[in-house]
This record gives C-alpha cells, structure tokens and sequence, in this order.
C-alpha cells in the first residue's frame, strides 16, 4: 500500500516537473524582446558619439516620427546644438526634419515609402567634432512582439490545462487500484478467519 503510493506520488512529482520543462529561464529568454515593448530602438557610436534611435511602429507611406539621442562618447553627457543630417542609402531621394526637443534629444520627421528595413547615415557636427554614424536596422512595417508573446502564453496555458488533467486521470486511476487491491485484501483476510472455525465444526 505504502509502496503504491509512493510511486503515485512520483508520477504526479514527475508530471509536475514535465509541465515546465519546456520553459527557458537562462540567459536566452533575458535577452528576448519585453511583450510590453512599445518601440523599437537601434543604436551605433564611434569614437566622439553615441546615437540611440527610438521609435514606435512604422509604416510605409505614413508619417515617421523618431527620436534621436546623441550624447558624447568619452563622458555620456548629452550634446546640444548639434547639426545632423540624416540620409538612406536605400533612398537618397528621402528627406528628414531634425528639431532639437532638448539637451540630447532630438525628433526626426519623414516618411519611409514602403514597408521594408531601411538604415541612416547621420553626420553629426558638434561644436569642433563632427563623424559620421550609420543606423542600421530600421524596421518599417514590421509590429511589435505583443501578439506573438501572447499566442506563446495561450499555447502554455492549453499545455498546462492538458498535463493537469493528465495528473488528475492518473491520481484516479491510482485510487482505484489501491480500492481494488484492499477490497482483494479484505476478501482474503475474512476467507482465512473462516477457515479455523469451519475446522472445528468437523472436528
């Protein structure tokens, strides 16, 4: 009886560890794209300048709105007055507005004609230091990974909800072995009881 349920209690512990065996918690699933993210951001820096580009979801076609941070390399404080100027390779023919919103951060207006990934070429000019910076990875028409994240986590929940009612069956199914087995006791046990007294009576 003991020996029963212990084995039911290592299914049910084994079904358990099943259940998360297919999630990741290394570094791999740290590094994945927030489900909450509400923009994209790609980034370069040289040996005077680092840019970060932020931006929400875009379409081809549709007005682009940007947001450019461009502070210094050696110390991380935020350039002001700075005069950039923002071309793409893909099309040279696109035409960008730069206003300066405050000390290191300034917004980028225009519009990518079709939904396809795109890149910067940004010259900065900042009192005495100018270069050029290339931001790559644009990605026009391309949403964020909400919709994604969320078929995952239905998919785990229905995963869950099975391997929960597969434990459910298989504790059943050990009670009613272990039913079964101490009825076939009881039966022996009143068998044996009997046997001594139907012995006497022929006696």
């Amino acid at each position: 009886m003991k020996q029963l349920l212990l084995l039911l209690l290592g299914l049910l512990l084994a079904g358990a560890a099943q259940a998360h065996g297919g999630e990741d918690h290394g570094e791999g699933a740290q590094a994945a794209a927030p489900a909450g993210a509400t923009s994209f951001s790609v980034a370069a820096l040289s040996e005077k300048f680092e840019v970060l580009l932020r931006y929400e979801p875009l379409e081809g076609g549709q007005p682009a709105d940007l947001r450019l941070f461009l502070s210094d390399y050696a110390t991380n404080a935020p350039i002001k007055g700075a005069k950039l100027t923002l071309t793409n390779p893909e099309d040279a023919a696109l035409k960008w507005t730069v206003t300066e919103q405050e000390a290191g951060i300034y917004l980028v207006e225009g519009q990518f004609p079709k939904n396809q990934p795109y890149s910067f070429a940004l010259n900065v000019v900042a009192a005495d230091q100018a270069d050029l910076l290339l931001l790559e990875g644009i990605k026009v028409g391309e949403k964020l990974p909400v919709a994604a994240a969320a078929s995952v986590a239905t998919t785990g929940l229905f995963s869950s909800w099975k391997t929960v009612l597969a434990l459910v069956g298989a504790f059943g199914l050990g009670i009613g072995l272990t039913a079964l087995l101490m009825r076939r006791r009881r039966a022996a046990s009143s068998v044996s009881a009997s046997t001594p007294a139907a012995y006497e009576n022929h006696a």
